[in-house]
């Protein structure tokens, strides 16, 4: 048996220091310059992204590499119903909606749930039989399919605007806060870069809860039976196809939410932002982390997307400050040291750096 790491023995401890830390660091990291906030909301994007798949990889043991294509579903959903790009190309709308869309913000973050859970369960009953290579190979094309639909649904109706993409979404609008605009709260100025961190970190903290509720649950934990030897399950009465379903359900609605966040928080969305590199990092968080086990899931969201982004940051001037000119560009940088990172890992900690215990 794997011993658990000494740091997470004082869980409650530490989730509560940590917690206090989150609070207030936007403010700290703020002083450095707005792309460091930024950074940190995209973080906890990420996190919520790796913990919908460690619910398909980690729980159930399903090798899904299209993943991304969820994050896509609600992203285009929110933008679609939020921007002006549906009326102005469809008349029959501009009928029924004379002044655009005025759908809650709180409204179009659940239909991206049910929505990408939806093609999570279209996905699902395809692949039922197939196991791991076959099954990565097929949910790869389906990622692939839905980023080449939207790229090429806007001729002969122009639906999704095609590699142009789609601009102008609102922002989110919760409990009568704007996310595009400064919030004054005892005395206290909140960016919006900061609004958005906060609702990033709630939510966040949300998906853990809901993640450690479903793993001690009794789907949880057929969900392990499944991962461990579906044969045996299935000989202990499980219904392993509902299992599994459930599995890329609820992983594809956690995708959808992120990509519906990712999408109000970008103002801006294009097929470009769902290529297969980004089902590749997101599992990549998931096995860095440890499969399996939430906490490392989310530690290994953020060493995989904070560090190559600050790399992205200090690598320029770190090297004309040693050396006085740029020898290495910082893109070139940041994906050789995330290659290194992951080579080494793999080497020396091939169960993650927080395994979970059998």
């Amino acid at each position: 048996m794997l011993i658990e790491p000494k740091l997470f023995k004082n869980r409650k401890f530490l989730i509560k220091s940590l917690l206090v830390v989150l609070v207030f660091l936007p403010f700290i990291v703020e002083l450095f310059g707005n792309a460091w906030v930024r950074i940190l909301a995209f973080s906890l994007l990420y996190i919520m992204l790796a913990l919908g798949l460690n619910i398909v990889i980690g729980f159930a043991g399903l090798l899904d590499l299209g993943y991304v294509a969820f994050y896509a579903v609600g992203a285009y959903l929110f933008a679609l119903l939020s921007s002006p790009h549906l009326i102005e190309n469809f008349t029959h709308l501009q009928l029924l909606f004379p002044a655009g869309f005025d759908f809650p913000s709180w409204t179009l973050l659940f239909l991206g749930a049910i929505v990408a859970g939806f093609f999570g369960l279209l996905l699902g009953f395809p692949v039922l039989r197939l196991r791991g290579d076959y099954l990565a190979i097929v949910t790869l094309g389906f990622g692939e399919i839905i980023r080449i639909f939207l790229n090429n649904l806007n001729t002969p109706i122009n639906l999704t605007n095609g590699p142009q993409g789609i601009g102008s979404i609102q922002p989110l609008l919760l409990f009568s806060i704007d996310f595009s605009k400064s919030l004054e709260l005892f005395n206290i100025s909140i960016s919006s870069l900061q609004l958005h961190y906060y609702l990033f970190l709630v939510l966040t903290c949300f998906i853990v809860l809901v993640s450690n509720r479903l793993e001690k649950s009794r789907l949880g934990r057929a969900w392990i039976a499944v991962r461990e030897d579906e044969t045996a399950a299935k000989a202990s009465g499980i219904d392993t196809t509902r299992v599994k379903l459930w599995a890329f359900v609820l992983g594809a609605s956690f995708g959808g939410v992120s990509g519906s966040l990712f999408a109000s928080f970008q103002g801006f969305i294009s097929p470009e932002s769902f290529i297969l590199m980004e089902s590749i990092v997101i599992v990549s968080m998931v096995v860095l982390g440890g499969m399996g086990n939430v906490y490392g899931v989310v530690l290994g969201a953020v060493l995989l997307y904070a560090i190559p982004e600050i790399l992205r940051l200090v690598a320029k001037p770190s090297q004309e400050f040693i050396l006085g000119y740029e020898l290495i560009p910082a893109e070139a940088l940041r994906m050789l040291v995330f290659g290194v990172a992951l080579v080494t890992i793999m080497l020396f900690r091939p169960e993650g750096l927080f395994p979970k215990n059998k």
